[in-house]
């Protein structure tokens, strides 16, 4: 049978699209609390014999988890032979090793947990800090594609003159192929973070950079505090106001409340976490991995 996609809440859309690209059945899952707060789960369809892809971008996790799991169990239990996994934002990738003692390792946890209940994953810009790939911690075949061009390409067409920024040196080797790729030049902020809601940044040879637009990028926008930190130092610096460009719209908290008032020029993110930043549509990267994978 022909496969069936299955969008968990919030991710219609992206499952819509992807099974009308890929030319697959759009199925339906049914999924709700009961008024104890436990989740009710159903799969509107047959699905026996066949590959189930679930679609389900993973910001807050915790809320999700379950219900993702359950509707993976459900699948192969109403005879599924394969179910395969979409996830355009990956979570727990941050606690990568212990730093204290006692502390838990938990994106070694969660990738055991996922890869024991899915054949395969897709994702897009897993946030590996300290791993090379995701081969390292996932047990099932992970494929990790790459938004750096699709943010290039809208920066080359809609910015005149930019200056690509990153947030701080681990960034340089992902910020200086968006740059390339954007025909632009590039720099990183010089950061000291101080606590995890507070950073110091500086631009530096920042008078060097007065005709330039410049345009922060980043993988994540969580926390913003790299971003809010830069709009306030580029202001005392007599810079323009920089556009805020990244691929996975967070925003903890009132992040993106804080960031535009901070004065920024404005935000653009892809669409792998639906926000009203969302400008930049990453769909179709997810198109051909899929392919390969529902043909092993």
């Amino acid at each position: 049978m022909n496969p069936v996609v299955l969008a968990l809440p919030g991710n219609e859309a992206v499952a819509k699209r992807l099974a009308e690209r890929l030319t697959l059945e759009l199925g339906r899952a049914e999924l709700r609390r009961f008024p104890d707060g436990e989740s009710y789960v159903r799969i509107d369809g047959a699905v026996k014999g066949g590959s189930v892809i679930v679609i389900c971008t993973l910001d807050r996790p915790d809320e999700k988890f379950l219900p993702l799991t359950f509707l993976a169990a459900t699948a192969r239990d109403c005879g599924a032979a394969r179910v395969g996994l979409v996830c355009p934002y990956l979570a727990y990738m941050r606690q990568d090793m212990r730093f204290r003692d006692g502390e838990g390792v938990t994106s070694s946890y969660f990738a055991s947990a996922i890869s024991k209940c899915f054949d395969w994953l897709v994702t897009i810009d897993p946030h590996l800090h300290r791993r090379a790939s995701l081969s390292e911690i996932y047990s099932i075949p992970a494929i990790a594609v790459h938004a750096a061009t699709r943010l290039a390409d809208w920066i080359r067409e809609y910015v005149p003159a930019p200056l690509v920024i990153g947030p701080d040196a681990e960034s340089e080797q992902w910020v200086s192929a968006v740059a390339d790729s954007a025909q632009a030049p590039y720099v990183v902020l010089e950061k000291v973070r101080l606590s995890d809601r507070e950073v110091q940044v500086s631009l530096p040879k920042a008078n060097r950079w007065r005709e330039r637009m410049p345009v922060l990028v980043d993988d994540i926008i969580s926390s913003a505090r790299t971003m809010i930190a830069a709009a306030r130092r580029f202001r005392e610096a007599g810079l323009r106001q920089p556009l805020c460009v990244g691929v996975h719209a967070i925003f903890a908290d009132r992040a993106y409340e804080e960031l535009i008032a901070a004065g920024v020029a404005g935000v653009v993110t892809c669409n792998t976490v639906p926000h009203i930043s969302n400008q930049i549509d990453i769909t179709d990267l997810l198109e051909a991995p899929i392919r390969n994978l529902l043909r092993t």
